[in-house]
């Protein structure tokens, strides 16, 4: 959990984080999560969010921090995790007395102790269940920006229906960790955000309304649980009493929606219209503004967390930095420096050599091994000599973005081309 603190020119004035696995040992997770025996159902701790919560606030204000001069706070949480609120703990959330940590207070709040996150893929035949109730995949992405995924909080909430259905039935709120987070700054239920929705496989992403044929295909009685969703800048009020009794925050401070990590991605890096942004990491993720999408099977679609009226796309490739990594221990002697030398030593185009390498099953496409290919279109089964092996790999990566980009609606101008 991460905390920071800007002036109103933009100037950081304070930053911490609570470190989950060293700062919460009692709850014993292994990268803040449990992976559970069946290695695809993985969770996290709802009480242990809370008390990092309480842990950060209560470091603030030990090194003197000045709460008083918060004007707004808003805040981003990791996509498609969800908490399910015990009927009758808005009340409690509503009059946490602050001479207690909120921890304690919410304790028994949480119909489910452990939320599923986005890391788990336990929901197979949810998925299958959804696309085939809707019409299938592409019917299911036109509608909600995204075809059935194992993670998306619409499966999540039927499995857990379908397998606990009496602790469905205690529920008297679902929220997004983003809107859970807001929720205990609030000291009422947040709403969800339309760009934190969009990864539930239940809001429409045209009308920003909930799907009724996808909550129907869920769980039943499951809008109710959700509340209405709202646009993603929207003010949802002043903070709780709580926080000023505790911490001196002053009453007038507002609480902006929250939203998700990868919406907030775009919105932190200031993207426009046109504009599109690559995160190389261990995963590379592609993300862009676009104003008229096109739904596909891969990639997802999302409301675009700025502007209500137009969408991000978003496109993951879990072959990033792990496949150049190997290439480069294997190509260049594990130096960053001699792979650049190698790279910068061949053409654009690599003389019509090209390569896609999966080492492991790749989300866009679903595809797998190390596929190379010379100018004659013909698949070469050896290597390639280093340097060519070297530019295969990073043009073959970057035309699969590029090519994936478009097939959901990105548009590369004239002006892109010559330059």
């Amino acid at each position: 959990l991460k905390v920071i603190a800007i002036d109103e020119q933009l100037r950081v004035i304070y930053e911490d984080n609570v470190h989950f696995d060293k700062d919460l040992p009692e709850f014993k997770t292994q990268g803040g999560v449990y992976i559970h025996g069946d290695r695809l159902t993985v969770t996290s701790p709802v009480l242990m969010w809370v008390k990092a919560l309480d842990m950060i606030l209560e470091k603030m204000k030990s090194s003197g921090f000045n709460f008083s001069q918060v004007r707004a706070l808003s805040g981003a949480g990791q996509q498609h995790g969800s908490v399910y609120w015990k009927k009758g703990s808005i009340q409690t959330l509503n009059n946490a007395s602050s001479e207690l940590p909120l921890h304690q207070s919410l304790k028994a709040c949480f119909s489910v102790s452990n939320s599923p996150i986005w890391m788990d893929s336990s929901t197979a035949s949810q998925c299958s269940a959804l696309e085939k109730a809707v019409g299938g995949a592409q019917h299911l992405a036109s509608i909600t920006g995204s075809r059935a995924y194992e993670r998306f909080t619409g499966n999540q909430i039927a499995k857990m229906y379908s397998q606990n259905p009496e602790v469905y039935m205690q529920t008297e709120r679902i929220s997004l960790v983003s809107s859970f987070a807001a929720s205990l700054f609030l000291g009422v239920y947040a709403p969800i955000d339309y760009s934190d929705g969009s990864g539930m496989n239940l809001l429409q992403i045209w009308e920003k309304v909930w799907s009724v044929p996808c909550l129907n295909a869920c769980a039943p009685g499951l809008e109710e649980k959700l509340g209405c969703p709202v646009p993603s800048h929207s003010v949802l009020g002043p903070i709780s009493p709580y926080y000023s009794q505790r911490y001196g925050f002053s009453p007038d401070c507002k609480i902006v929606a929250f939203t998700g990590d990868n919406p907030a991605s775009l919105a932190g890096m200031r993207l426009q219209e046109g504009d599109i942004a690559i995160s190389l990491g261990t995963s590379d993720t592609l993300f862009l503004w676009i104003q008229e999408p096109t739904p596909a099977l891969e990639g997802h679609i999302l409301c675009n967390p700025v502007d209500s009226q137009t969408y991000m796309a978003l496109l993951c490739f879990k072959n990033g930095s792990l496949m150049r990594e190997r290439i480069r221990d294997g190509c260049a002697s594990g130096s960053w420096v001699e792979f650049s030398k190698a790279l910068s030593s061949t053409v654009a185009g690599n003389n019509g050599n090209l390569g896609f390498y999966f080492d492991v099953v790749e989300i866009t496409p679903e595809a797998v091994g190390i596929h190379r290919f010379n100018r004659d279109n013909q698949k070469v089964v050896s290597d390639f000599p280093k340097e060519v092996e070297i530019r295969a790999l990073i043009e073959g990566q970057f035309m699969a973005k590029r090519i994936h980009a478009e097939k959901l609606g990105y548009k590369v101008s004239k002006y892109d081309e010559k330059a």
